[in-house]
């Protein structure tokens, strides 16, 4: 992995997206931080940054098509389309809504899903897993072969053992600690 890029990633996630005080996490945790990778993911050196890194480990895991659950993976999962074009890596993407869209084809996957491929789900911060989880569920019920998980950031919550139990194997491009030892050493 790219240890330039890494080190650049997390400043900018520094500087973007961690917030240092008590918050409630969509896990009911309370957290004495919190790191919204979405004002980070929506400008274009991270955007590009992240894509670099996740498209390695998809590399690496084999996988033809990658998912999430919205909205946090959506930017996510653009950044790593983007660049396996650059790259010529042959890969899907896609995103899981919450529900099923109440019009049209009503679909609960959107975007360039195929079922019978080798698929990672994956998650923009990854606490306890809860998200992710239900994404791999409605992942594994439209018949897609989830075999790995992959995060840009591990809160180190649990998450990782919780994916472990769902037989899938994680890797992730940040940890939570390092964000927040670059950010208390910039203060």
């Amino acid at each position: 992995m790219n240890a330039g890029f890494r080190d650049e990633l997390i400043d900018i996630l520094v500087r973007e997206s961690y917030v240092e005080r008590q918050v409630t996490l969509s896990s009911g945790k309370v957290s004495d931080y919190y790191l919204d990778c979405r004002p980070a993911m929506f400008l274009p050196r991270a955007s590009f940054l992240a894509g670099e890194l996740m498209l390695q480990l998809a590399v690496e895991a084999g996988v033809a098509q990658i998912g999430g659950m919205a909205v946090a993976a959506i930017p996510v999962i653009s950044s790593i389309i983007s660049a396996a074009y650059r790259h010529d890596v042959a890969l899907r993407g896609c995103f899981v809504r919450k529900e099923s869209k109440g019009h049209g084809l009503q679909k609960r996957i959107e975007g360039a899903f195929r079922p019978g491929l080798k698929t990672a789900v994956l998650d923009d911060a990854i606490t306890t897993g809860g998200s992710t989880l239900e994404a791999l569920a409605a992942l594994r019920e439209a018949g897609a072969d989830v075999t790995d998980c992959f995060a840009l950031v591990d809160r180190n919550e649990g998450g990782r053992e919780a994916l472990a139990a769902a037989g899938l194997r994680y890797r992730f491009v940040i940890d939570a600690n390092e964000i927040r030892a670059a950010a208390r050493a910039g203060k």
